[in-house]
């Protein structure tokens, strides 16, 4: 049964149309999710349907007495109010003390739903708890629909799985846009698409949505070749002159006419980001050691004796609740913050890129080109010469954007200023503070696969499930109380091993548990002779000139007249560099035992 119905709508906003003409129907107990590229206008649609918007044309029609509500994308900042008087704002206005009492009944019953105290300042709250009290306030007069705009952003996963939860329970319809992928497997029925002012509806969950539109596309590309090609022909047909003033000829001259019409109207498939990143020097094999290493806010402990090798090519994800210290361990890392105690070691030639979660790296003032060029008009990207604008245009920003001061930028696009900004310099360590905020389906396909084929090492915080299964090695997981596992694998990975250990901890009797001996029982280790302590003094410098060794063999052998030499000189190099491999081998091991004692 049709909840609500959209017919013909355009809406225009200072340029071409963003919604031209499009129809579509919302039915009961669906749960849609409304996709598109940034800046196709989902939002806008969500705030026309909900009445902020007037459309320029068309209509939207609501069936008998069906009522809406909308979670938008941004959460109030600052207020002094408590959860419950947030709530109570929308609740029908009490005209007698019945009315007031049902309307007491209202706040309590969906604080009750969704665990919340009612007491609590709104701005003491965690942003995942500032989220659940906007979805209660949206919930409290039970709509017939519920519009939901990007509800898992800024959310941890913990947070966003319960969201997942509530949502499949819920008993109304649903109409929600996001870029988690994850979050759309679990929750959606139907998808609808945005793409060039039009709606399609692909009438699916959001599997067979990927498989069905991989096909469309591959379609629409050799329907465009035919396109060209015929169009290309009458051109040539029409340029040689028309020899004979014939109808046939008369109605070819009209035929082209149309084609070239056809071709003015047609709107181009939003183009995607071109994402490369220039690699610098390989770093050396250790990136960085981490010994023992603790930290904390006063008495709130973030990180707990924390060991952990980081070497090069790893891909480590960071995961955990939010304010849990995953960024706080980022900086502990690459040095910017001392822990409180152990120590935190840097390998060789490291080149260190980093995305800032918080953007404090952009100056609302600049313009992206001033931002990213940083007074260049040519850059140097990957040893080629590149204009800025051209590089910019990699990214999505078409000249008169690029020229736009960075406050006017959306969400999606400050993560592609970013990401334009950092990946033009050179770089073996690649740290990244929630990349994926904001970004369309599309782009963070493209950046899984740049950072899968990265050479150097990568260290990620992500609340993005499926990126983070598609791209990290290892996961690094803080269970809020400091202390901080690692697991092989991604998020997936993660929780299958994180089960398996708490499913044997609960199989374990206590009986059976033999005590702990105490600390001050535990064998210290053996001290370093005064021979082993000069041996592993000089480690550092034999491994860093047998990889500087190594490094010149690699790229010797990746000159393609490398094998234009003779026979000998090819076997003389590879064994040559075999022999180094293993020699690094041996030390690093034998490093990694001396330190370890």
């Amino acid at each position: 049964m049709s909840l609500l119905s959209v017919r013909n709508l355009t809406f225009t906003h200072g340029g071409p149309p963003l919604l031209e003409g499009v129809s579509c129907e919302i039915n009961r107990d669906e749960r849609v999710g409304l996709i598109g590229r940034n800046g196709t206008g989902k939002t806008t649609l969500l705030k026309l349907l909900a009445g902020d918007l007037a459309p320029d044309d068309g209509e939207i029609q609501r069936d008998g007495n069906t009522t809406l509500a909308m979670l938008a994308q941004e959460v109030p900042r600052t207020t002094d109010m408590t959860v419950s008087q947030i709530i109570a704002e929308v609740v029908t206005p009490a005209i007698d003390d019945a009315d007031h009492w049902q309307s007491e009944q209202k706040v309590n019953r969906i604080l009750s739903r969704l665990k919340l105290n009612g007491r609590s300042r709104f701005a003491t709250l965690s942003s995942g708890m500032k989220r659940r009290v906007m979805l209660a306030r949206a919930l409290v007069e039970q709509p017939d629909i519920l519009l939901l705009d990007e509800p898992t952003n800024h959310l941890d996963i913990e947070s966003i799985t319960w969201l997942e939860r509530f949502l499949r329970g819920y008993a109304g319809t649903l109409l929600f846009v996001t870029h988690d992928r994850t979050f759309l497997q679990q929750l959606a029925t139907r998808i609808i698409e945005i793409e060039r002012a039009r709606l399609f509806d692909w009438s699916c969950g959001y599997d067979e949505f990927v498989e069905r539109r991989r096909a469309l596309l591959d379609a629409e590309d050799r329907q465009q070749v035919a396109f060209d090609r015929r169009l290309a022909r009458e051109e040539v047909w029409i340029r040689r002159g028309i020899k004979a003033r014939r109808t046939r000829n008369e109605g070819r001259v009209r035929a082209l006419k149309r084609l070239r019409e056809e071709r003015r109207r047609h709107r181009e498939r939003v183009g995607n980001v071109r994402l490369s990143a220039a690699e610098a020097e390989r770093s050396g094999r250790m990136v960085i050691d981490v010994q023992d290493v603790s930290f904390a806010y006063g008495d709130d402990p973030v990180v707990r004796n924390l060991t952990t090798l980081i070497t090069r090519g790893d891909r480590i994800g960071l995961i955990g609740p939010n304010g849990a210290g995953k960024t706080t361990l980022l900086n502990i890392l690459l040095g910017n913050l001392r822990p409180d105690s152990g120590s935190v070691r840097h390998g060789t030639r490291l080149e260190v890129i980093y995305f800032d979660q918080l953007r404090e790296q952009i100056d609302e003032t600049q313009t992206v080109v001033e931002l990213v060029g940083e007074g260049q008009e040519q850059l140097l990207i990957d040893g080629r010469r590149k204009h800025i604008y051209g590089y910019l245009q990699d990214f999505l920003f078409a000249p008169e954007r690029a020229r736009r001061p960075a406050r006017q930028l959306s969400g999606g696009e400050r993560n592609r200023l970013m990401l334009a900004r950092l990946f033009k310099r050179p770089s073996n360590l690649m740290v990244l503070d929630e990349p994926t905020n904001d970004l369309d389906s599309e782009t963070l396909e493209l950046l899984e696969e740049l950072l899968s084929d990265y050479k150097g090492t990568l260290l990620m915080v992500s609340h993005d499930r499926t990126f983070l299964n598609h791209v990290v090695t290892s996961t690094l997981a803080f269970d809020g109380s400091g202390v901080v596992s690692e697991y092989d694998g991604g998020y997936d990975d993660y929780l299958r091993q994180h089960k398996a250990t708490a499913e044997s901890a609960i199989e374990e009797k206590p009986s059976a548990r033999k005590p702990k001996p105490k600390e001050t029982a535990q064998p210290k280790p053996g001290r370093l002779s005064y021979s082993e302590q000069r041996e592993l003094d000089s480690l550092p410098q034999m491994i860093e000139e047998l990889e500087t060794q190594q490094s010149e063999l690699y790229n010797l052998m990746a000159d393609p007249e490398f094998f234009k030499r003779s026979r000998s000189q090819i076997v003389e190099s590879t064994s040559r560099l075999d022999a180094l491999n293993r020699q690094l081998s041996e030390l690093y091991a034998r490093w990694q035992e001396l330190d370890a004692r």
